[in-house]
């Protein structure tokens, strides 16, 4: 489902007449802007070419409407790279990057935009709950899936089932934490989650996962944690601490299988220790949130769905 009004409240009218002419509109994934360049519309496998071309203006109006009329205040997040609007879309910053230190401090000149639609699918997981749950128990599971198969979709959806609970799986409702980073798994408004994450959930928004992993540990005494796109020392690092105390752990990490995971430095640890139980490995080949295969780490088996 989407909330398409989320994404029209920060466009130009000139750009919403043509978008809202677009047949299928609820297979919208990506709308790309660029100056100078006409409007990409990426609907499942289908990419439609608009012949409108983007100007300067178009990209600073849309800035300014995301920002509700306040560049300073997304200042902290356009240096990251992106914004995340109301509904939990994520909208791609790309122009001139001003580095200090190698630090990104701030993007000017914006000259393109790619907004990447969030959507809430109840019931989407329902296919790998029996696989990541035993007696009453959540296995530390990573789900492995390239950009835009449906990874922070399905550990939404996750969250969900894990804390309301459910009789289907055999599983009493858990206390959840999810530290949303990109505020794109809750899309969490003034601090509450827009979509459904179960009634037992609590959000760290817009907090970087190694703090908000143990700031969580520290205050919230959740069950399971949830997580979206692990990749640093600092991550595994406050994963194994989490771990270390009982909790348990849902994650994600960009990727094409576990031939991935294997060849990452960073993952050597956590793999050599057995830390992560089950991984989910996604792709789009059968449509959005293709289950390829399921990997249990503990009897290094793949099972096939």
């Amino acid at each position: 489902m989407i909330n398409i009004k989320d994404i029209l409240d920060v466009l130009p009218e000139n750009i919403i007449n043509i978008i809202t002419k677009v047949k299928k509109l609820d297979k919208l994934q990506e709308i790309r802007l660029k100056i100078n360049r006409p409007i990409i519309l990426k609907l499942g496998e289908i990419e439609i070419i608009e012949e409108y071309k983007i100007s300067v203006e178009d990209i600073n109006n849309i800035l300014k409407r995301m920002s509700n009329y306040s560049i300073y205040s997304i200042e902290d997040e356009i240096k990251q790279g992106y914004i995340t609007i109301k509904g939990g879309h994520r909208v791609g910053i790309c122009g001139n990057c001003i580095v200090e230190n190698n630090i990104v401090k701030i993007i000017k000149n914006v000259s393109s935009l790619n907004i990447r639609i969030c959507r809430e699918v109840i019931g989407c997981s329902d296919k790998v709950m029996p696989w990541i749950v035993k007696d009453n128990n959540v296995l530390n599971t990573i789900i492995i899936s390239p950009p835009n198969c449906g990874k922070t979709t399905l550990i939404r959806d996750i969250t969900r089932n894990i804390s309301s609970g459910s009789k289907n799986f055999g599983i009493r409702g858990k206390n959840v934490c999810v530290i949303d980073e990109r505020s794109e798994i809750c899309a969490s408004s003034d601090g509450i989650p827009q979509l459904n994450v179960g009634i037992r959930t609590d959000v760290m928004d817009n907090c970087p996962k190694s703090q908000g992993i143990m700031m969580a540990i520290r205050s919230m005494a959740p069950d399971v944690i949830v997580c979206d796109e692990i990749g640093t020392y600092e991550d595994v690092k406050s994963i194994l601490s989490a771990l270390n105390c009982g909790i348990n752990l849902i994650t994600t990490i960009h990727g094409f299988g576990i031939e991935d995971l294997r060849s990452r430095d960073v993952f050597k640890e956590v793999i050599s220790n057995h830390i992560f139980q089950k991984a989910i490995v996604l792709s789009c080949n059968k449509g959005v949130g293709t289950v390829e295969y399921i990997y249990d780490f503990l009897n290094e088996t793949t099972i096939r769905r």
